[in-house]
């Protein structure tokens, strides 16, 4: 019989998960120009759309199927999620040894984890790039880049990064946050600046935007690390706590950075401060204790306010949403830190942090992970950005005047706020 308990438990991580892509809309939204707003937010909810069917299609197979004889591939066994119906009547017939609660469940929880990956991405390209072929990025991307990696990190036994090379990652630092951000990275300097960057300041237009979808961030990132545990037990307490602890630290770290840096603490600041604690706890959150997860949310946003106030000015990369400020440079600090403040009793290869064991055994094997990553996510990004660019003719990139209307009226025809008469800021 399953532990009733887990299964609920897994059943609602699962949809706090799922809620989290359109809590990324309104982040993403308010952080847009108002022209710009209804292109941006639909670019999120359109990785809900792409990546949902391309995980029944493939992306499930690609990322747990197969016999696990590969180290950096599921298999072709599970496509279009043949044979679901009959392991949930066997399962219910008799339930395996170790079955905590549904198989069946676990296909729609790591969906919810691609659809909010992809959608991250669009954050660094929002106001210049089509919205087709943001679509066919998403598609290929989903399945070329995140399932394969999703398999690299998680797929048990022989799994590249995860077994092999023996990094930890307990809930998606390389797989969604390093990916996504370095994705994002790789996009908008392939693309170019947008029209006007550094030459105008660039505000967010609805503020409260920010705020709400901050809010469903936060709460959907519940499920989000503490399912990753996949049972209701200890450690998923324990990385919920953590999640609380290092989301708080890293908002009033950032609170006190942006204080001092510019005189005047904002609501903006606060809510990507929240995100980054948030970003960087994940792969440790269940490895770690409370005042170690403190501690990389107080770290995380010094570091990603430098990458985004200082660093994309000085390279000149126009990431439009901060999605590598925030995701990938948040994500690479968490792996690292993993690797210093893990406990040992709580690892899953069974080395601990630096801090405990004296042994920087499980600190290269994340600094290897991490660097194993980026190269996979890069080659790759490259390799599709080719492909889609020649599929479109090379025409990624709206045309100047769509640009300067804003890709609301100029590719979907509508308008966040139609009454609204005043010059856009």
């Amino acid at each position: 019989m399953y532990d009733t308990g887990s299964t609920a438990f897994m059943l609602v991580c699962t949809m706090l998960v799922l809620l989290m892509t359109p809590g990324l809309a309104f982040f993403y939204g308010g952080l847009s120009r108002r022209k710009n707003v209804v292109n941006t937010m639909l670019m999120t909810f359109a990785a809900i759309g792409v990546v949902g069917l391309v995980w029944v299609v493939a992306g499930w197979s690609f990322a747990y199927g197969g016999d696990g004889s590969l180290s950096w591939f599921g298999g072709f066994d599970q496509l279009g999620l043949t044979g679901v119906v009959s392991g949930v009547l066997e399962e219910g017939a008799a339930v395996p040894d170790g079955t905590v609660y549904p198989s069946v469940i676990d296909i729609t929880f790591q969906m919810a984890f691609a659809m909010i990956t992809a959608a991250i991405v669009t954050g660094s390209v929002a106001g210049r790039m089509r919205f087709g072929a943001v679509c066919a990025f998403l598609v290929v991307w989903a399945l070329v880049v995140y399932a394969p990696l999703a398999h690299m990190v998680w797929g048990g036994d022989g799994s590249l990064i995860g077994d092999v090379i023996g990094a930890l990652d307990f809930a998606g630092g390389d797989v969604v946050h390093i990916s996504s951000g370095v994705t994002g990275l790789t996009l908008c300097l392939f693309l170019g600046r947008r029209k006007g960057f550094g030459l105008k300041s660039y505000r967010p237009h609805n503020v409260p935007f920010v705020a709400l979808g901050a809010g469903l961030l936060w709460f959907g990132w519940f499920g989000f690390n503490g399912g990753s545990e996949f049972a209701a037990d200890g450690v998923a307490a324990l990385a919920i706590l953590n999640t609380v602890v290092s989301s708080a630290a890293g908002l009033a770290s950032w609170l006190v950075v942006e204080r001092v840096a510019t005189g005047k603490p904002t609501l903006v600041g606060a809510c990507t401060g929240l995100v980054a604690g948030l970003v960087v706890v994940t792969p440790g959150a269940g490895f770690v204790e409370p005042w170690a997860a403190v501690v990389m949310g107080l770290l995380v946003s010094p570091v990603c306010y430098l990458a985004i106030s200082h660093l994309k000015a000085r390279v000149g990369y126009d990431d439009a949403l901060d999605a590598f400020g925030c995701h990938g440079v948040g994500g690479i600090l968490g792996g690292i830190l993993t690797g210093l403040f893990c406990v040992p009793e709580l690892s899953w290869t069974g080395k601990g942090g630096l801090l405990y064991t004296g042994d920087p055994s499980l600190l290269l094997s994340q600094l290897a992970g991490i660097a194993v990553t980026l190269v996979i996510v890069v080659v790759l990004d490259l390799a599709i950005v080719a492909a889609v660019r020649a599929v479109f003719r090379g025409r990624l990139r709206v045309s100047e005047h769509d640009e300067a209307l804003g890709l609301d009226v100029a590719q979907h025809g509508e308008s966040a706020y139609p009454a609204y008469t005043g010059l856009d800021s």
